[in-house]
């Protein structure tokens, strides 16, 4: 079988087409290039190159191998450098889950810290719901997640990336899309979007619990699990919702925004989840990243 430093003479002669000046790029002399040559032709099977009257060329055989030679050559630099990232804890790549609200602001701040804080992190990202995220993660399809709070879990530690307060969503034109800071009373009896109590389970209980303590019952007239589908039905002016602050990023036309009164302020979390005992890699070191970006946020 051929030797890389085979393919590294010949890629030089068929680059220069020229013995001589390939032998002075190597830093050697031209007899030994030209039995590293003849070494190649014979473990391939054929002439590479002619050499007629002073002049190099490449055989079609050549042609053809110059081309495979060159992605040999580049794929064993790139195998050597992920080598040598691997054993350091700021370079290499690491597999991060988020869920799809994470989109609208956490995650843009996310790749904003990591390309600033660890430019030779790759992030490979997988959008995931957060009971898919904590599989992922139990199997180790995943480092990191971008999740909603979630029941404990053995394998699993947590630590809070961002708070954010719900806002009303409602049609424009609408009698409570505008106005000062609105109480939750004000939804009683209202058509009103809400998040799916199986898929999204975390926002459902949070806004449902509150309406139930306050004695605040709106009129259900649609469920869905994501913030663009439930705005999108706003927009159409299916109904009024709460939603997270950041799905005002989404900009439909026709949806208006308006905040809670400070009182019935509701709050929705996102959190970064890792496996317990994972204090070392690639991982680790984003996983401080990012909590040093959010706790200056």
């Amino acid at each position: 079988m051929f030797q890389l430093s085979q393919l590294r003479c010949f890629v030089a002669v068929a680059t220069e087409l020229h013995f001589g000046r390939a032998a002075v790029l190597l830093n050697m002399t031209q007899p030994p290039l030209t039995r590293q040559i003849q070494l190649l032709e014979h473990e391939v099977g054929a002439r590479l190159l002619e050499r007629a009257g002073g002049t190099v060329r490449l055989t079609p055989a050549g042609s053809v191998f110059l081309r495979e030679a060159e992605d040999i050559l580049r794929r064993s630099q790139a195998a050597a450098l992920a080598a040598r990232r691997a054993m350091r804890a700021d370079a290499g790549s690491v597999t991060l889950g988020f869920i799809a609200a994470a989109s609208f602001s956490v995650l843009p701040t996310v790749l904003l810290a990591l390309r600033t804080a660890l430019p030779d992190v790759q992030v490979m990202l997988r959008e995931m719901q957060t009971t898919d995220q904590l599989d992922a993660l139990a199997g180790d399809r995943i480092e990191l997640g971008i999740v909603r709070p979630f029941v404990p879990r053995s394998f699993a530690d947590a630590s809070t990336l961002m708070r954010e307060p719900l806002v009303l969503a409602a049609p424009r034109g609408h009698a409570l899309a505008e106005g000062p800071a609105m109480p939750l009373s004000a939804l009683q009896g209202q058509p009103f979007i809400e998040f799916c109590p199986s898929e999204t389970r975390y926002l459902y209980e949070l806004i449902a619990g509150r309406l139930r303590a306050e004695g605040v019952a709106p009129e259900t007239v649609q469920t869905l699990s994501h913030t663009h589908s439930i705005l999108s039905l706003v927009d159409a002016g299916m109904g009024v919702a709460l939603v997270p602050a950041s799905a005002q990023r989404l900009g439909y036309a026709h949806v208006a925004f308006r905040a809670l009164q400070p009182h019935a302020a509701l709050e929705s979390e996102l959190h970064l989840v890792w496996r317990k005992g994972s204090r070392e890699g690639v991982a680790h070191t984003v996983r401080e990243a990012l909590q040093r970006a959010f706790a200056a946020v």
